[in-house]
């Protein structure tokens, strides 16, 4: 268990000292000056875009820039600035590997090469891997509760997490389709839509781990657990949402969470005789291992594979087994309570 402390806080040190260093490329004057120039004369090298071109007073020749592209490509929301600053990272990037430099980070990212427009490309297919997973996991669970195991005369499944379950499921799909749309294209709604959906996350899965590990059935049992909780999570995206978005806060927020959730699983899973404990033993200490590749933070391979997108690999068959492990602990829930009513 002390081993789990450790990566979890490794990761947080790992991302401060990240957030530290994330100036490197754009602090670098001759990308500065790229960008300026780019954004004066509308090209970089022999490339030249549209929506850098202005008249006198400032506005856009041709109008709008989002104006100047066919619907399906407007959500992108690349402007001038954005396209200087990218086509200039390209170009600063191929210098420095002339000169057998290592790539930097600019603005808080390595550089990535986009394919139709996304950035993150490898990020978004593995995002959206891993949302297939969840949805997978999701119906699997659905049809065996209603359909493969027993229910009651109200049509009410006897197992007592069912519900809870549900919600998890619409909050894991929600999570990664923002994710998805995030890498996409970080801009600041995206952006809030994933960390705030994350933290969703997180928070209710905590709440699930108690209502489990502790066996809570009583209906104004889990009220008193979930109200305190729920308010938490809703008053931190609020305030990231509508005060200020804070990314220390909030990342001590995700990572304390992630340890409590951490710690009652782990424990649950130590002093249970659950026939498939084995598999939650592989989820945990899997998912605080896959931790490690956001500590290692390599900058991205050909432009495309870092380790950020590597976790996202990582949690894809994570998620099938914990989902296995979700409709195990439904048979062996209803089998128990079957027994008990005969």
């Amino acid at each position: 268990m002390a081993q789990m402390y450790w990566i979890v806080f490794l990761a947080a040190l790992s991302c401060l000292l990240r957030a530290i260093d994330a100036s490197a490329g754009d602090a670098d004057p001759l990308y500065k000056n790229c960008v300026e120039q780019c954004e004066k004369s509308g090209c970089v090298g022999k490339r030249c875009f549209q929506h850098c071109k202005f008249s006198s007073d400032g506005k856009p020749i041709d109008g709008p820039w989002y104006l100047q592209e066919p619907l399906y490509l407007k959500w992108k929301q690349w402007d001038c600035r954005s396209d200087c600053r990218y086509h200039c990272m390209l170009a600063r990037e191929e210098e420095r590997e002339k000169l057998g430099e290592k790539p930097v980070k600019y603005h808080g990212k390595w550089p990535f090469q986009r394919v139709y427009g996304i950035q993150e490309p490898v990020a978004v297919a593995l995002s959206a891997l891993n949302l297939a997973m969840q949805f997978h996991g999701w119906v699997s669970f659905f049809i065996l509760v209603y359909y493969k195991l027993p229910l009651k005369q109200n049509k009410i499944t006897y197992y007592e997490y069912t519900g809870l379950w549900h919600i998890y499921g619409i909050l894991s799909m929600n999570s990664w389709l923002w994710s998805a749309v995030f890498h996409s294209r970080d801009v600041e709604l995206t952006e809030k839509l994933d960390y705030s959906s994350a933290v969703a996350l997180i928070g209710f899965s905590l709440i699930l781990s108690i209502l489990r590990a502790f066996n809570v059935r009583d209906e104004a049992a889990r009220v008193m657990i979930l109200a305190p909780l729920i308010a938490f999570v809703t008053t931190h995206i609020l305030y990231l949402n509508l005060y200020k978005f804070d990314y220390g806060l909030n990342m001590i927020v995700y990572v304390g969470m992630s340890i409590v959730q951490l710690i009652v699983w782990a424990v649950w899973a130590v002093v249970t005789h659950h026939p498939s404990r084995w598999k939650l033993w592989v989820v945990v200490v899997g998912g605080g291992l896959a931790m490690l590749l956001d500590i290692y933070d390599f900058p991205p391979y050909k432009g495309f594979v870092d380790a950020h997108a590597l976790w996202h690999a990582t949690t894809i068959p994570l998620t099938y087994l914990w989902w296995n492990f979700i409709r195990d602990d439904a048979e062996f829930r209803t089998s128990a309570l079957l027994k008990k009513t005969k």
